[in-house]
């Protein structure tokens, strides 16, 4: 019962739109019952859903890193492809040759990056299958 706490922590970080969405709806239902006019049903309803769930969610949207200009997105991390990519500016390698030699490195790239992609993909449904089974067992 101590995961509890921080479940429902998680839950209201990760979630709170579906959360705010159902006290919308309750609340609308509500309002003309407390009220006693009609009419504020879809008033909540449009006000909770339309105006402040949007505003709630573009306000709590992680903001980029504002680190660069842009250009750094463009720059190779890879030590191949940027010493290629020096090779052709300082005139070493004519335009055929870096081509050749780029569609190489990205094919090997692709490889790589693909089997990575699986192990995480695979990593990953065994942590969720791990989760389910401990909380299935309590």
């Amino acid at each position: 019962m101590t995961d509890l706490p921080r479940r429902i922590a998680w839950n209201l970080r990760h979630r709170w739109r579906r959360i705010f969405a159902v006290l919308v709806l309750g609340g609308g239902v509500a309002a003309p019952l407390v009220t006693g006019l009609w009419w504020s049903l879809p008033l909540v309803w449009f006000f909770g859903l339309f105006v402040a769930l949007p505003v709630l969610h573009t306000l709590t949207k992680p903001v980029p890193d504002q680190g660069g200009d842009g250009d750094d997105a463009n720059t190779p991390d890879d030590p191949a492809l940027r010493a290629l990519r020096e090779r052709y500016a300082r005139g070493e390698i004519d335009e055929r040759e870096f081509e050749r030699k780029l569609d190489r490195l990205l094919e090997t790239e692709d490889a790589e990056t693909a089997d990575r992609d699986a192990e995480d993909i695979a990593e990953r449904v065994r942590d969720g299958l791990r989760r389910e089974v401990e909380r299935v067992r309590e």
